[in-house]
């Protein structure tokens, strides 16, 4: 955990390490995670006509300025401050306020004086469902504005009049609808958020007086005059490019799931190499979210697996999508920032909450934090949940190799001559071989792109693989095979057949206990690498390890040479001890020749099952 937070990834729930190695597929926000969420205003159309630069103002009239600055100022969650004494303005809010106040301090907006002509009456919040704000507001002369500001697309479907060269606010003809349309989606081609900005006239006398009935009035939103329509760049994190590719060489799907329009959701997709070209940009690659959940349970559960970029979503939306994924048996990872996120965040089987952008609500549903809410640190996450999940692997494979061979050697010769070669003391220190030691030298095992460059484990794959099964057997039955000759011809092997017959039986037993012992230290490099010839790959990254073995090999030169009469072992000399040494290091080019030996890729335990389902049927047949 201290190493990942070290890589930007603050970890709530152990466990949801491990988890986040089997993910096969990510649903991952655009904004502030793929993007770097620092807007600003690049195009707008303001009136009919677009203006370039962005920030020319000398082609906005007086009148078209006013309505302009008081939709901006207005309808805004966040504020402007200009310190007294000079110096940079500060502008806060959320990133695309802050983008869509910029552009208009540009353009000449004094934002206190804006506020300070006119007194807001209602505020309708920005909804992620109905994608728009708005706010009603009282002028000098008793005239009530309404205005609105969200997605381009659905503010401009509410608008029946723009304002023309001669400030008069004309009728919206289908000509100049589809001449917006069509600036909405060239934009949104050049992966530009859309904001569209409208307001309307509204009587005094409908507006409610009553608190209570205020509180329930519902902002008119129909019948909109356009103002302005603009377009914010969000540009692409530097290096999710490659993020995304690391992600789809390791066999996990990346899923964009955003808010903003489909055809800015597509652009952003191939700028990251989520869609590879423009030909995948089809259905049901590409997908709207009001599409999807118009769709039955089993037929999201169908589409589920092949959508690719989901644009215009709400939070419900995304927690459709993470459900049908579910369903279909996919180990779902979902990142999120806003308290609308918080059930699919909970729902997914891993939640990756924004440490920057993200909530209080969003963080506690979550399983990891994020801390940097850049893509390339989920992937971060990813890499250090499949080297958690390896660690476990092999460390369980080194165990169950010491383990069987240990067992199978007392018991065939407690029950062949009465006699066990490895006594309660011995095993008590091969133990702590096996369990403190290996698990710290095997378990701290740092990540490789190794890791990456294999498919994810699938919820239902049994933890304990066929070449884990080939390996540790065939370690285990070379070590049971030598110790066990060494132990009934060990006398004659070493000829010890004249020595005093208690002192050759102790001799005898201390090579054996010596030789085992050697054979987990040399044992403990192949586990490193299971799948891998080159078993010293990195080694001398890994201080522990080389710590561990070294101060293991330490140790037991001391428990053979000095405490003798504890361990009840007696002395050996330099040709015992070579001995040792050779039987230990045959492990090394016996591991390379099982590497060469195919498993199939059924497990060994559906293998077993079926062979016992079909001998229960043909007996009840």
């Amino acid at each position: 955990m201290r190493k990942m937070m070290a890589d930007k990834a603050l970890v709530r729930r152990l466990s949801a390490c491990e988890t986040m190695g089997s993910a096969e597929t990510i649903c991952s926000d655009k904004t502030g995670t793929l993007t770097l969420n620092q807007m600003t205003v690049v195009e707008a159309y303001v009136g009919r006509e677009k203006i370039a630069p962005a920030d020319n103002k000398s082609q906005l009239s007086p009148m078209l300025s006013s309505l302009l600055f008081e939709g901006i100022a207005q309808n805004a969650n966040g504020g402007v401050f200009v310190p007294k004494g000079g110096g940079e303005v500060e502008v806060s809010g959320s990133p695309t306020e802050k983008a869509i106040l910029s552009w208009g301090i540009q353009l000449g907006m004094n934002f206190e004086a804006v506020r300070s002509e006119s007194t807001i009456i209602h505020v309708f919040p920005f909804s992620s469902e109905k994608k728009r704000g708005g706010v009603a507001v009282k002028l000098p002369d008793s005239q009530v504005h309404v205005h609105w500001k969200g997605a381009a697309e659905i503010v401009l479907a509410s608008c029946t009049q723009y304002i023309d060269e001669s400030n008069q606010a004309v009728a919206m003809d289908e000509e100049k609808a589809l001449y917006f349309r069509k600036a909405i989606e060239e934009m949104a081609a050049k992966a530009l958020r859309c904001v569209a900005i409208a307001y309307r006239t509204c009587e005094l006398e409908t507006v409610p007086t009553d608190e209570e009935q205020l509180s329930r009035w519902a902002l008119p939103e129909n019948d909109l005059v356009l103002i302005a329509i603009v377009g914010i760049k969000d540009p692409c994190r530097p290096g999710v490019r490659n993020a995304v590719e690391l992600c789809q060489n390791a066999g996990v799907k990346v899923r964009m799931v955003t808010g903003d329009n489909l055809q800015t959701a597509i652009a952003i997709a191939l700028e990251c190499g989520i869609l590879g070209s423009d030909a995948d940009a089809t259905e049901p690659n590409v997908i709207e979210g009001k599409v999807f959940r118009t769709y039955t349970d089993k037929e999201r559960e169908e589409i589920a697996d092949k959508i690719t970029v989901m644009g215009r979503s709400s939070p419900s939306d995304k927690l459709l999508l993470v459900q049908a994924l579910k369903r279909k048996g996919r180990v779902v990872a979902v990142t999120g920032d806003g308290t609308n996120d918080a059930p699919a965040l909970h729902e997914a089987d891993i939640g990756l909450a924004m440490g920057i952008q993200g909530t209080e609500v969003a963080k506690e549903s979550s399983d990891i934090i994020i801390l940097d809410d850049n893509f390339a640190s989920v992937v971060k996450v990813v890499r250090w949940g499949r080297s958690v999940y390896a660690n476990i692997q092999k460390f369980i494979q080194f165990q169950l190799t010491v383990n069987v061979a240990a067992l199978i050697i007392n018991v065939v010769a407690a029950v062949s001559s009465g006699d066990v070669p490895l006594n309660a003391v011995q095993l008590l220190w091969v133990n702590l071989i096996m369990d403190t030691l290996g698990a710290l030298a095997l378990a701290t095992e740092p990540p490789t792109d190794h890791l990456m460059h294999r498919p994810p484990v699938g919820r239902k794959e049994p933890l304990i693989t066929n070449i884990m099964w080939r390996n540790l057997l065939l370690q285990a039955l070379y070590q049971v095979t030598v110790l066990l000759i060494l132990n009934f011809r060990g006398k004659s092997l070493l000829n010890l057949e004249h020595d005093n017959a208690a002192h050759a039986t102790i001799l005898k037993n201390t090579l054996i206990f010596n030789a085992f012992v050697l054979c987990q230290i040399f044992n403990e490099f192949n586990a490193r690498k299971p799948d891998e010839y080159n078993i010293f790959a990195g080694i001398t990254k890994n201080y522990l390890f080389m710590g561990i073995i070294a101060i293991t090999l330490a140790l037991q030169i001391v428990i053979i040479e000095f405490l003798g009469k504890f361990t009840t072992t007696v002395r050996l000399n330099w040709k015992h001890w070579l001995i040792s040494v050779i039987i230990g290091f045959i492990s090394w080019p016996l591991a390379v020749v099982g590497k060469m030996i195919p498993v199939p890729k059924t497990p060994l335990s559906t293998f077993i099952t079926r062979k016992f389902r079909r001998r229960r049927n043909s007996r009840s047949d």
